[in-house]
C-alpha cells in the first residue's frame, strides 16, 4: 500500500482526506490518505519513521514556508514563490513543489471571464498569498498586499480607505479568517465601499460561502470560493505523487 497525507495545524476544515480516499476507492488503488495534525513542522520526521510507506504529503497552514528548510530539493517554481504545498518522498529524500499556483490560475480565469483588472488587493501575506501573488504577476495584474503587520504588507486593515477599496475591483482573501469552524470571522474591510464592479475570491472552501463572501455579495460583488482551486491543485498533486 502507498500512503499519502496532509500536514498542518489545525486540519478540521480540510477535505483532502475525503477527496483522495474517495478517488482511491473509485479507481481501485491500493492507497490511503490521512491527516497529520502537527504542532510543529519538525514532527514530520517522526511521522516518516512511524509510516515508512509514506510516499508524499500535502502541506497547509501554517507550514507552507516552514517546511522548506527540511527539504532535500525544491522545484524551481516553488523556490521562486517561497512556499511549498506538495512534498514527494523518494528513497527518504523530500522534494517540494507548489501546485497552488496552477489551482489559483484556473480559479482566477473562471472568476475574471476575460475581464481586465487594473489593480487587486491580496488579503494576507502567508504561504497561500505567495502563490496568488505569483499568478497575479504572471498575468500582469498590479496588486497590493494587506497585512495585520505594517512591515509585511502595503496596507494594514486600518489604513484601507473606502477610496482604496473602490479602486481595487479584485480582492482575494488568502487568510484563514472565516474557515470552519470559525464561520463568523471575516477580514475587517469597509464592505459598504464595494459594488457590482467588484470580484471577491476567497481561497477558503469550507464553508462554501464565507462571511467575507456573504458580505461582498450583499453589496453587489461577484464572489467565488476556493473549491475549484482545491480540486485543480489536487489533480496536479496526484500527478506528482503518481509520477514517482
Amino acid at each position: 500500500m502507498k500512503r499519502y497525507g496532509l500536514i498542518g495545524h489545525p486540519l478540521k476544515h480540510s477535505q483532502s482526506r475525503f477527496y483522495f480516499n474517495e478517488k482511491f476507492e473509485h479507481e481501485g488503488l491500493d492507497c490511503r490518505y490521512q491527516h497529520f495534525d502537527l504542532k510543529s513542522v519538525e514532527e514530520i520526521h517522526e511521522v516518516m519513521k512511524t509510516y515508512p510507506d509514506l510516499c508524499g504529503f500535502n502541506v497547509t497552514i501554517p507550514y507552507k514556508e516552514a517546511i522548506i528548510p527540511l527539504l532535500d530539493e525544491i522545484d524551481p517554481t516553488a523556490k521562486e514563490i517561497g512556499a511549498v504545498n506538495v512534498v514527494t518522498i523518494q528513497n527518504g529524500r523530500l522534494k517540494g513543489y507548489n501546485t497552488d499556483v496552477y489551482g489559483f490560475s484556473q480559479l482566477l480565469e473562471r472568476a475574471l471571464k476575460g475581464k481586465e483588472v487594473e489593480h487587486a488587493l491580496v488579503l494576507g501575506t502567508g504561504g497561500a498569498s505567495k502563490a496568488v501573488c505569483y499568478v497575479l504577476k504572471e498575468k500582469n495584474i498590479p496588486f497590493s498586499a494587506v497585512s495585520r503587520s505594517p512591515e509585511k504588507g502595503d496596507f494594514t486593515y486600518e489604513t484601507l480607505t473606502d477610496e482604496i477599496l473602490r479602486q481595487n475591483h479584485l480582492i482575494i482573501n488568502t487568510t484563514p479568517l472565516g474557515m470552519a469552524p470559525k464561520f463568523d470571522d471575516f477580514p475587517d474591510l469597509h464592505y459598504q465601499a464595494l459594488s457590482n464592479k467588484h470580484i471577491l475570491i476567497d481561497l477558503i472552501y469550507n464553508p462554501k460561502e464565507t462571511a467575507f463572501m456573504e458580505l461582498g455579495r450583499t453589496w453587489g460583488a461577484k464572489v467565488y470560493n476556493g473549491w475549484q482551486m482545491f480540486e485543480e491543485q489536487a489533480k496536479k498533486t496526484w500527478e506528482l505523487f503518481n509520477s514517482q
